[in-house]
């Protein structure tokens, strides 16, 4: 497999410093040379403080980075990430940080993507009138080790200053922008750069992509050998009846279709009825 990688350059998408935890993975597991490049501007895609909106959904903006940043810099292997942040898909009212990462290879007609979802974030933002509502919130937000944005409002980008990390600096620009508009939102700066919980579950995302990376298909060889789905129907220790719990794993490659079915991938044949819509409805 490292015969794919080895001694090739790979360029790592990013301007907010994720080749500190992405690179030194890849050299040692795929003998691989990282580099970056100001060649492409990441941001042009989207930012997270708005003032330029993503206009396709996460994936679809993954794989534009990843083509773009091989165009501008004519490489043939990229990995890039793409975050995004909000309330969590299945546990209430917690916030979470959603990181996908692909690493493309044109040569070989590649592309393998894994997914980082996680709850560990300071993810937040808020209106605020006063001096010390804002030192409440920078002490939420894990400040100064962590940057904040001031703007005037949620979706006024007149005056948007990122990468905050100074007490002074920040008093003082909640004073500019309560001066000229009379209004200040406060939010934490999601850049991976001033934002070190964030690169850690991005360093998790790398190491779950070079995973995938080194597992190969049984058929032919390929990487990217993954799980692509996840089959309910772990029966009920009481009732025997399907439950919604996983009963298998679905590998597949994505260049010669072969699939394998992983039983009972939580080492576990039966479930507890408390999970049963029949036992427990």
């Amino acid at each position: 497999m490292k015969t794919l990688f080895k001694n090739r350059k790979l360029l790592i998408a990013t301007k907010h410093n994720k080749e500190k935890v992405i690179a030194p993975l890849f050299e040692k597991g795929l003998a691989v040379s990282c580099f970056i490049s100001e060649e492409f501007d990441t941001d042009s895609l989207g930012t997270f403080s708005g003032e330029i909106s993503r206009k396709d959904d996460a994936l679809t903006t993954l794989r534009k980075k990843c083509v773009l940043a091989m165009e501008k810099n004519h490489c043939d292997l990229v990995i890039a990430s793409e975050g995004s942040f909000g309330a969590h898909p299945s546990v209430f009212f917690a916030q979470a940080d959603d990181e996908l990462m692909m690493l493309m290879d044109a040569k070989n007609e590649l592309e393998i993507v894994v997914r980082e979802l996680s709850m560990e974030t300071n993810f937040n933002g808020s209106e605020i009138a006063t001096e010390s509502e804002l030192e409440m919130f920078a002490q939420q937000a894990s400040f100064p080790s962590h940057g904040l944005i001031l703007k005037p409002a949620v979706e006024n980008y007149d005056m948007v200053i990122k990468g905050i990390t100074k007490l002074e600096e920040l008093k003082k620009h909640f004073k500019e922008i309560k001066n000229q508009f009379g209004e200040v939102y406060v939010e934490t700066d999601m850049r991976a750069n001033f934002n070190p919980t964030r690169m850690k579950v991005i360093e998790k995302a790398a190491l779950k992509l070079l995973k995938a990376v080194e597992s190969l298909c049984p058929n032919c060889e390929t990487p990217g050998y993954i799980v692509t789905k996840a089959l309910p129907g772990l029966p009920c220790s009481w009732c025997n009846c399907p439950t919604n719990s996983t009963l298998s794993l679905l590998y597949t490659c994505k260049k010669c279709d072969f699939t394998n079915e992983v039983l009972y991938p939580h080492e576990k044949t039966k479930e507890d009825p408390a999970y049963c819509n029949f036992c427990n409805p």
